[in-house]
This record gives C-alpha cells, structure tokens and sequence, in this order.
C-alpha cells in the first residue's frame, strides 16, 4: 500500500484589503476545478477552499499567512493553480 503524500504551502495576503469577494471568488473557482480536498488555515480558522462562505469566514487580512493543505489525486496541479491564483488576485490590489 502507498503512502499518500499531501501538498502543503503558504501563503502571505500582500493585498491591501485583505481576502474580500474578489479574490475570494477567484479561489473558490480555482478549488472547484479539481477533485482534490483542499483546506485553509488562517490561525484557528479552517476553510474548505471549495466554499465561498467559508473562505470570506477566515477574515484573512494584509499580512495574515494562509496554509493550504491539499490531498487528492491532482494536488500538485491543484497546488500550482492555486498559488497561481492568489498572485493575480491581489496584484492589482497591493498596498
């Protein structure tokens, strides 16, 4: 039997507002395109990356540091396009 691995990185919101609808939106867009299970931590807060309202739920700010832990059988692509993601989103919204 293989032993699952999970990907794993962070991180750190540059975007003056912090995650607001947008950013947020584009994310949970990101997460629904694969099968993976993708989770957010942001302190003590978790979120399913896949749900809109959850992820408003983090109350992630400017300078606040996200993990995301995702497992599945495209968690690397999953990986790649979430980070990928995160960098568009708030390039225009750095402060």
């Amino acid at each position: 039997m293989a032993i699952q691995s999970m990907k794993f990185f962070t991180y750190k919101i540059d975007g003056k507002n912090g995650i607001h609808a947008r950013p947020a939106g584009a994310l949970v867009n990101t997460a629904k395109g694969f099968s993976s299970n993708i989770t957010i931590k942001n302190g003590n807060r978790d979120a399913d990356a896949k749900r809109l309202f959850s992820v408003m739920s983090l109350g992630a700010k400017h300078g606040d540091e996200l993990a995301f832990f995702i497992n599945g059988v495209d968690e690397a692509e999953a990986a790649a396009a979430l980070e990928d993601t995160l960098k568009k989103s708030f390039e225009n919204d750095r402060g």
